[in-house]
């Protein structure tokens, strides 16, 4: 455009850094304005109303629930329920990427391996977690070990299938010239093809978060005394909407988080990866 300014107009526009965090908040702005002028409408009709609370409510349950310790408990509510989330959820997908690395690894590599066991991690890939998940209670108990393994099981095809998949993208020319070179199946595997994958498994862990945050949430909400999950579910009997707008937003909030760190520490460590 003539009168337009190069850096905000066109396909090759690249504006600055404060105006990208600028445009960044926009849709934020738009949804809140939006709900805080619903809720303002619905209590002028009816001043009890639950489904949406003001700010000033929503004020008072996170003072309540962050910044308050819970009489019966003896702890503040939001962040014990929060340790003990992070703590199955963390389980759960170390598990599944520590098997699914070790297996999908050998099966890019090993012929063998892979004849024997892609059939079977494709079929299980298919199934459904949440449709066994009594199976999964059934079988290994409502307690910590159920929750953990139903986390595992949602996310442990996705990664192994992914590295599997990674590893059979790396040129066979590079495994034939190490090996012809002198270098054993150890070296192979730890000095050419490891290297490569690692930044891709921490890549996979990012995108079956949003899965395990699923899984965890659904375990916690059918059989737990504690956990986000747990007390969102808890509160819906009473129509406690502060409480879960703001265990909601938490939620977001931690996973925000975790998938930024993952992804720094794949641009620190590996930053040849995001040039690909």
């Amino acid at each position: 455009m003539k009168n337009g300014k190069p850096w905000l107009f066109g396909i090759h526009a690249d504006p600055p850094r404060f105006f990208k965090y600028a445009l960044a908040l926009i849709p934020f702005c738009f949804l809140l304005i939006i709900y805080f002028t619903a809720s303002d409408i619905r209590l002028q009709k009816n001043p009890h109303d639950k489904l949406l609370p003001s700010i000033t409510k929503i004020g008072k349950a996170v003072k309540k629930v962050a910044f308050s310790v819970d009489k019966r408990s003896g702890k503040v509510i939001l962040f014990s329920d929060t340790w003990a989330s992070l703590k199955r959820l963390f389980i759960g997908i170390t598990l599944s990427a520590l098997i699914g690395f070790g297996i999908g690894l050998n099966m890019g590599l090993l012929p063998g391996f892979r004849g024997v066991s892609l059939s079977f991690i494709t079929f299980v890939s298919n199934v459904p977690p949440l449709a066994i998940l009594p199976i999964l209670f059934i079988s290994f108990g409502v307690g910590e070990l159920g929750k953990i393994m139903l986390i595992f099981i949602g996310t442990f095809p996705l990664i192994t299938r992914d590295i599997y998949l990674s590893v059979k993208r790396i040129p066979r020319e590079a495994i034939v010239k190490a090996l012809t070179l002198g270098a054993s199946q150890k070296g192979v595997v730890y000095r050419v093809v490891l290297p490569q994958i690692l930044p891709r498994l921490l890549e996979t862990i990012r995108l079956s978060l949003g899965a395990g945050w699923l899984f965890l949430i659904a375990s916690e909400a059918i059989a737990s005394q504690n956990g986000l999950g747990y007390r969102i579910f808890l509160v819906r009997r009473y129509m406690s909407m502060d409480v879960i707008i703001i265990y909601v937003a938490w939620i977001t909030l931690l996973a925000f988080c975790a998938d930024f760190l993952l992804k720094k520490v794949i641009q620190k460590k590996y930053p040849w990866y995001s040039l690909q």
